[in-house]
This record gives structure tokens, sequence and C-alpha cells, in this order.
């Protein structure tokens, strides 16, 4: 196995806070397998820009709410042909809504991506990683899993579900040499939270300590820790980066 390239599985690796987390994991030495739904192009984006600073990246069109898509990738592009060092579970989506007048299928898809797909991609991991007896898997979880949101029902339970799925793993997969821990951002500069009116971010920075919002730079350090040698003997744990909001 060690002559097999070492990978870094990154799940919606293709934008945001996954994309910058695979480059800084390119960055810290692995070949990074980035999965995506649509849009091939900005998956294509990352791949290059990882090739051009001198690392190794594929990307694969995979939705995380097909678990039998999940099994025979697996089976088809990571058994027997990489060593699969780290996992970072970050594909997510939000369906937005008060709990009384949310659809069914809005509670559904949001639980089907953000927690059942996170537990099959982790399934699959474990399976591999358990046989090489080593392992780093990463969890991205929410502050609103920890602390509630309105409007979000969905989004927080599957964050909250996550965080219970990631001690859970801990606990199992210790003795196989794996660590499993969870990253729980906090409201994070993206190009979402670019598009909000001024005093809704005013809002927001009232209630962060540090008085700013993250970069999804700081989210991925938190994952190059727990991915890296000096995260060892750290396990079950969720590491928080949000300013101080929740302590």
């Amino acid at each position: 196995m060690s002559d097999l390239p070492k990978v870094a599985l990154v799940t919606g690796g293709s934008r945001g806070i996954g994309r910058v987390v695979a480059e800084r994991l390119a960055a810290d030495g692995f070949a990074v397998y980035l999965t995506y739904v649509s849009r091939p192009e900005e998956a294509e984006k990352v791949v290059g820009a990882i090739e051009a600073k001198g690392g190794q990246a594929k990307a694969f069109q995979l939705d995380s709410g097909d678990r039998e898509a999940i099994a025979a990738f697996f089976k088809d592009e990571i058994k027997g042909k990489v060593s699969l060092e780290v996992l970072v579970n970050n594909a997510g989506i939000t369906r937005d809504g008060l709990m009384m007048r949310m659809k069914d299928e809005d509670w559904d898809k949001v639980i089907e991506i953000n927690l059942t797909g996170c537990f099959a991609f982790l399934k699959e991991s474990s399976k591999i990683m358990g046989k090489q007896r080593r392992g780093r898997i990463v969890n991205i979880t929410s502050i609103v899993g920890q602390m509630g949101n309105a409007g979000q029902a969905n989004y927080c339970a599957a964050k909250a579900g996550l965080i219970g799925l990631t001690k859970s793993a801990a606990r199992e997969l210790a003795g196989r040499g794996i660590t499993v821990n969870a990253v729980a951002p906090g409201f994070i500069e993206t190009d979402m939270t670019a598009e909000l009116p001024e005093k809704v971010v005013e809002s927001m920075l009232a209630q962060i300590p540090l008085k700013s919002l993250g970069q999804s730079e700081d989210i991925a350090a938190a994952v190059a820790f727990l991915a890296g040698p000096g995260a060892g003997y750290i396990t079950g744990q969720v590491l928080g980066v949000n300013g101080g909001m929740y302590m």
C-alpha cells in the first residue's frame, strides 16, 4: 500500500469551503480526489489550480444522496488503487424554511445529503482505512448544529446528527488507528454572505466576539490540522471555528 498514491477525498470539493480545503490538502502533499454534483467546469478549475502548483487532483461527479453510486465509486476508484489517508465529508445543501411550513421533501433531501450521505462515505472509507489500520476522517458540521437556527430545522438536525455520528464512529474506529473528528464553522465569508444586506451582516458581527466573519482558509487550516501528524491523539472532537460565537 505504501507505493500507492496517498489520497485525501473531499466531498463537495468544487466550490466554497470544499475548494479551499482541497487546495490546502494538496499543498500538504496529498493527491486530492474531489466530488461534485453539477458544474463540472468548476471542479476542473480546482483540479487545474492544484496541478498548476505541482499537486495531483481528480474530480468525480458523484451525488452524495446516491448510496449505490458511492459504493460503486469506492469499488472502482479507491479500493486497491490508492491509499486513502483522509476523508473530508463536506458536501451539503440547504432548503431553508420555517418548520411549520417546511415541505417533507425539503426535510428529506437535506437529511439525505447532509447526514445520510456523510454516513455512506464514512462507512465505505472505514472499510478501507480499517484494513490499512490508519486514516483521518473529518466531518464538516456547523455552529447551527450546536446552537440551532430559526428557519433551518432540517439543516440543524442534520449537522447535529453529524456530531453524534462523529463521536460514535470515533469510538468504533479508534482501535484500527482511525481518528474521526468534526469541524464546526461559524459565519464564514462566502459568495452567499457577500450578497446579504449590510444590516444582516452587522447583526451577525454583533454576535461574534472577534467581530469579523471567518474565511474559508480558517476552516481549511482546521481540517489540515486534524488530517496532519500533530493530531494523531485527537478523536471524537468538535473543533469550533466561529470567532467565539459559540463557546
